[in-house]
């Protein structure tokens, strides 16, 4: 049975864009908690350390400080480390390689009891576009428990799919041919297996937009109408449909794929989508589709296609800190660098450096930059900007500093 924790995970974030570095082996290894009492402080606690590969040699680190590590007798695949006394603090492992040792596993924090959190639910990348008949859906459903059992969920009924995991912390829900019906919202929550405590809250829903084109095509124009617009002003979309009270999707189809880039369910026939402050972000070609919020929740077809293009630098990104005041020695801190254009590398720099701290590619408009297992020597201020390198090649401005405050309690 799991041990409750609460953890830090990085979303879908890669290291390097596919396009612009080699294809590495994955050597990070897992960590997990397991406990015969959940909801008492201070019980045995069991830690499980998998490696990618078999290696006799496995660390322990606790609050950014290394335990003495571990030299097996044979090559093995993970390693079990028992905790008892006051187990609560911040949890890394890492394991051998032949020539030293692999990065560190994902941040896992042992707190004291306290009501299971929900977990998180996502769609994966095929699935963030607006999805055909016959097309495929994974959901994967993430909890701060390991070893409980998940229920993937539209509406109040439990969907009975297939399922895969890859670690006790995480299920993969596959819908290998989304069909009328399947669209809407989902959610997913998870229990201990002996149901001692229920089932956790929902997790927030992930939408499905189904384009079935049992309904016709939306009315889609843009005003002002040219295709060119000046940066810095404000374009409006109108989708108009002949079904009143639909739900509305406006579809950005770039580089990345074809996806929903808003939302919007008005009380009429039509949807106003409207991108301001315009800039090379926005350069697209849009369209929109609706669906009807009845069952079985028929989708449109989808609308012409409107380009637009639009000249000039790059928008300036901006760095926030996903923490207040100062970080906890032996924590991560993770500073979040917000952009606008999608399908980037993300960079963190310190103060009077050139060279990046931290490097993300993500196919999203903005992307979690860590630093790891922080101690005295990360404190000062930090920038992030963004770049890219295809189809054209261009580098923003640093954003604002953010300070970085390290304390040892």
């Amino acid at each position: 049975m799991s041990m409750l924790v609460a953890f830090l995970l990085l979303w879908g974030l890669s290291r390097g864009p596919v396009t612009e570095a080699a294809t590495f082996f994955e050597t990070q290894p897992l960590l997990w908690a397991e406990s015969k009492s959940p909801l008492e402080p201070s019980a045995e606690v069991t830690l499980t350390c998998q490696a990618r590969l078999e290696t006799v040699n496995f660390q322990l680190f606790k609050n950014g400080v290394a335990q003495e590590p571990v030299h097996l007798d044979a090559p093995a695949i993970k390693h079990q480390f028992l905790l008892t006394g006051d187990t609560q603090g911040r949890y890394r492992c890492r394991s051998g390689l032949s020539r030293g040792w692999t990065r560190l596993s994902e941040l896992l924090e042992l707190t004291g009891p306290t009501s299971p959190p929900p977990p998180a639910l996502r769609l994966d990348r095929e699935s963030t576009q607006v999805l055909r008949p016959g097309s495929k859906a994974t959901f994967t459903c993430v909890a701060p428990l390991s070893g409980v059992e998940f229920q993937l969920r539209r509406g109040e009924k439990e969907l009975l799919v297939p399922r895969s995991s890859t670690s006790p912390d995480r299920i993969f829900f596959h819908l290998n041919e989304v069909a009328l019906g399947d669209g809407g919202h989902y959610t997913c929550r998870y229990q201990l297996r002996d149901n001692q405590n229920g089932w956790s809250a929902d997790s927030e829903p992930a939408e499905l937009i189904l384009s079935d084109e049992r309904l016709p095509a939306p009315v889609f124009t843009a005003e002002p109408a040219s295709p060119n617009p000046e940066p810095g002003t404000r374009v409006r979309l109108r989708c108009l449909a002949p079904l009143e009270g639909a739900r509305f999707a406006l579809v950005r189809e770039d580089r990345g794929g074809r996806r929903v880039h808003r939302f919007q369910s008005p009380a009429g026939t039509e949807a106003h989508f409207e991108l301001r402050n315009i800039s090379v972000a926005d350069s697209a070609n849009y369209s929109c589709v609706y669906v009807d919020l009845e069952p079985p929740f028929s989708g449109s077809a989808p609308s012409a296609r409107l380009e637009l293009r639009v000249d000039g630098p790059p928008p300036r990104p901006q760095l926030r800190a996903t923490w207040s005041g100062a970080v906890l020695a032996g924590r991560d801190a993770v500073l979040r660098c917000e952009g606008t254009i999608p399908d980037v590398t993300f960079e963190l720099l310190r103060e009077g450096e050139t060279k990046a701290v931290e490097t993300v590619y993500t196919r999203e408009a903005s992307a979690n930059l860590a630093l790891i297992f922080v101690g005295p020597q990360h404190a000062g201020n930090y920038r992030c900007r963004y770049r890219s390198w295809w189809p054209n090649t261009f580098e923003s401005e640093l954003s604002d500093p953010v300070e970085l405050l390290v304390t040892e309690s």
